[in-house]
């Protein structure tokens, strides 16, 4: 091998650990979000409002960050391999789910819970999976970016992190772009 060649093999090497670095994460992120979903089904269907609560609540103060990174660094990179046109379906993916967790917060604000309420949360909560599932697959495309790129979606997450919006006041003081209501 020439010197060049080592060079090349250990830059994509540098590459694939921070890659994988960020899969491990973003995998780990659309866990959480995944169990706290089928959690919040569960706690629907018992109307168990106080699980409810603590579980929408932990859900905004952890899918802020998570999608403001997205947005803000993980899009804009994968629009070179994806093109806008699906870029542009993952942003408005983003604007029904935060569609759906504003009407989540006012049924759980709710004295009681009807049989509509129940089944209009669990829609809304089902509406929201397959972006869950859908998202994390972005993760192998990752890979195929420059090492500069995967660092600054790193970066990225670590600011959004230390900022610490939750997803409503995100999505109302800073996103700059209007949210889907749920139906």
């Amino acid at each position: 091998m020439t010197e060049d060649s080592n060079r090349r093999c250990s830059r994509g090497e540098r590459t694939m650990v921070l890659a994988d670095r960020f899969a491990q994460v973003f995998r780990d992120e659309h866990r959480k979000i995944r169990d706290t979903l089928l959690d919040l089904l569960h706690a629907f269907n018992a109307r168990n409002r106080t699980q409810i609560q603590t579980l929408l609540n932990g859900a905004a103060a952890y899918t802020g960050p998570h999608f403001r990174y997205e947005e803000e660094s993980l899009y804009p990179a994968l629009v070179e391999i994806f093109g806008q046109e699906y870029i542009d379906e993952l942003y408005r993916a983003h604007d029904r789910a935060i569609g759906a967790a504003k009407r989540l917060i006012v049924l759980a604000g709710k004295d009681e819970l009807g049989d509509g309420d129940v089944t209009e949360a669990k829609k809304l909560i089902l509406g929201i999976l397959p972006h869950v599932s859908d998202c994390e697959g972005l993760s192998i495309m990752v890979e195929k970016l420059p090492n500069e790129k995967v660092q600054w979606l790193l970066e990225t997450r670590d600011r959004s992190l230390q900022e610490n919006l939750d997803l409503i006041r995100w999505a109302e003081e800073i996103r700059g772009r209007a949210t889907i209501p749920a139906a």
